[in-house]
């Protein structure tokens, strides 16, 4: 009865991330629902990964892309490989996320850089973009996921 209410069959879910932890609870939890599920991360296996194996075997479909999301270069090619295939994308969960532990006085522009790319501008472009192909099929959803650490800092967790 529940599943019935809460019927995700037709639908396909992007999750960022998604190759191990929360990201890979929430395409699972997805597949369940009945969607089919695409997962981009820096380290998913194309084929045999854990999340794949565990998605297929709910009986859904399971395609992973590999992209270094907090790379520009990386994303947008990874949003025009997505585009090209015409994947349909009716759900959006941005989970991808990252810390780097070292004190503040030790921590380098790079660092920073990074940090802010992957947690911060990659869930916007991929919101923006994703989301004006949302618009034009008339439905969607976008889900953002965060670290307590994006709320308060911590001595060796300047970013």
């Amino acid at each position: 009865m529940i599943n019935k209410l809460f019927s995700l069959s037709g639908k396909t879910a992007l999750i960022t991330g998604g190759n191990k932890g929360i990201g890979m609870a929430m395409a699972i939890g997805l597949a369940e629902a009945g969607a089919d599920i695409i997962v981009v991360s820096g380290s998913v296996e194309l084929e045999g990964s854990n999340v794949g194996q565990a998605v297929k075997a709910l009986g859904r479909k399971f395609k992973a892309y590999q992209a270094n999301l907090a790379n520009r270069a990386s994303l947008y090619s990874f949003i025009e490989l997505l585009f090209s295939e015409n994947q349909q994308i009716d759900i959006l969960v941005n989970n991808a996320g990252t810390i780097l532990r070292k004190p503040a006085a030790e921590h380098p522009d790079e660092y920073w850089d990074g940090v802010l790319s992957l947690n911060l501008d990659t869930p916007f472009i991929l919101a923006r973009e994703i989301g004006k192909r949302m618009l034009q099929q008339g439905s969607g959803k976008i889900i953002f996921t965060c670290s307590l650490l994006s709320f308060q800092g911590g001595i060796n967790v300047p970013g």
